[in-house]
């Protein structure tokens, strides 16, 4: 996972500055094989294994709302410095 983001970090640097896309293209492939399998793992976890409870898919459901809480309030203090610096 972390040598994905590194590899994508450092071929949009490449692509920006030489116009090279092999790092970027290995760095989107792996980082979707990486999303691939984590998102395998957890719904082969939760289906057929069963090791999702009622208080695991709890944990699961307030951390997808909070971590969407969290981009809207990004969102809007970045859209409101726009604004503001914009005045």
């Amino acid at each position: 996972g972390a040598l994905s983001a590194l590899l994508l970090t450092s071929g949009i640097i490449m692509w920006f500055h030489f116009k090279m896309i092999t790092l970027l293209i290995i760095g989107l492939l792996t980082n979707i094989l990486t999303m691939y399998q984590w998102w395998r793992d957890i719904i082969r976890e939760g289906t057929f294994q069963g090791h999702h409870t009622p208080v695991v898919q709890k944990g699961l459901r307030y951390g997808m709302v909070l971590f969407i809480i969290s981009e809207i309030f990004f969102f809007a203090g970045f859209f409101w410095a726009f604004y503001h610096s914009s005045l």
